[in-house]
Order: structure tokens, then C-alpha cells, then sequence
């Protein structure tokens, strides 16, 4: 079932070797070592580029996979890959349902600040005033939550935040 990668790196070799080793030591069940087979293929195929063949490997894993957090990431990737698509409201129901399993995960409250602020941009230069603003206050809500979880990251969301006075608020 391993995914043959194209352009294998050293990284991307090392890390197939090693998650092989680690997959035949952990004591886990058949379908959890099946799931992250998928998921790394999945991985595998989104960095090279291949987005509808990593959403297969992605959504075969999601149905193998019972572990919440590892589920989170899955579910993160997916809306990776739809965001990256220009699909937004699919990329954020994805980050939400990441978010549900795994509060923790700042990288989805970002990636969801970007689409709104995106969205808020995009309204603004259509003269959609009201839209705007409640796109911006929801990308402000967003990334104050993602900062709060990893203060060091964000610096440029951390510098918009400041510059439109938004920073103020309470991070939750």
C-alpha cells in the first residue's frame, strides 16, 4: 500500500523509514498502523502536489482512524487542501471539526483568521462595509486565539492586530 513518492527528498525518505520502524514497534491495532499509512500517503501526495489523490488517502485514514487527535489532523489537512483550492467554506468546515477534536490547534484558528480576514478584504474592496467589519472582527477573534495558543507565531496577524486596535480584546 505505501505510496511511491516521485520526488523523494532525504526528509521524506527518513521519515517513511522511520515511521515504518515505529509503526512495527508501537503496539497498535491493525487499523490505527492502516490509518497512519494513509495519512503519510496522504502527506506524501499533498506536498508533491497531488491534492485529489491526498484527500483519498486523507479520507481513507478518517474512516480508520478513532483516535480524536490524530483525527484533528487529518481533518486539518483536508482543509488545507481545500483552502489552498480556493474552496473556503469547505477548507473551514474542516478546521472547525479539526477544532472540535482538538482545541488546541492553532494553526486551524489561523488558517480560519485568513479566510475571514481574506473575506473582509474582499467585501471591503466590493464596498460591503458591514461585511467587512464583521469579517475582520471574526479574523480578529480567530487570531487572537491562535497567539494566545502560540504567543511566538503570527508575528504579521500579532502586527495587524496592533495596527487596527484589535489587539486589545482578550484573547478568548
Amino acid at each position: 500500500m505505501p505510496r511511491l513518492q516521485k520526488n523523494d527528498n532525504f526528509i521524506d525518505k527518513t521519515f517513511t523509514v522511520l515511521a515504518d520502524i515505529v509503526l512495527k514497534i508501537l503496539p497498535t491495532s491493525k487499523e490505527e498502523k492502516q490509518a497512519f499509512c494513509y495519512y503519510r500517503d496522504g502527506m506524501s501526495a499533498q506536498s508533491e502536489g497531488e491534492y485529489a489523490e491526498a484527500l483519498e488517502y486523507y479520507y481513507e485514514a478518517l474512516m480508520l482512524e478513532e483516535d480524536p487527535y490524530d483525527r484533528s489532523y487529518i481533518l486539518y489537512n483536508i482543509g488545507l487542501i481545500y483552502g489552498s483550492n480556493g474552496e473556503h467554506i469547505k477548507a473551514l468546515e474542516y478546521y472547525h471539526q479539526a477544532l472540535e477534536l482538538n482545541s488546541k490547534l492553532p494553526q486551524a484558528l489561523n488558517n480560519i483568521a485568513v479566510i475571514y480576514h481574506y473575506q473582509g478584504l474582499k467585501a471591503a474592496n466590493q464596498k460591503q462595509l458591514n461585511i467587512s467589519k464583521s469579517m475582520f472582527e471574526k479574523a480578529a477573534q480567530y487570531w487572537k486565539q491562535a497567539i494566545f495558543l502560540a504567543p511566538n507565531n503570527y508575528i504579521e496577524a500579532q502586527n495587524w492586530l496592533k495596527t487596527t486596535g484589535r489587539i486589545n480584546n482578550t484573547y478568548k
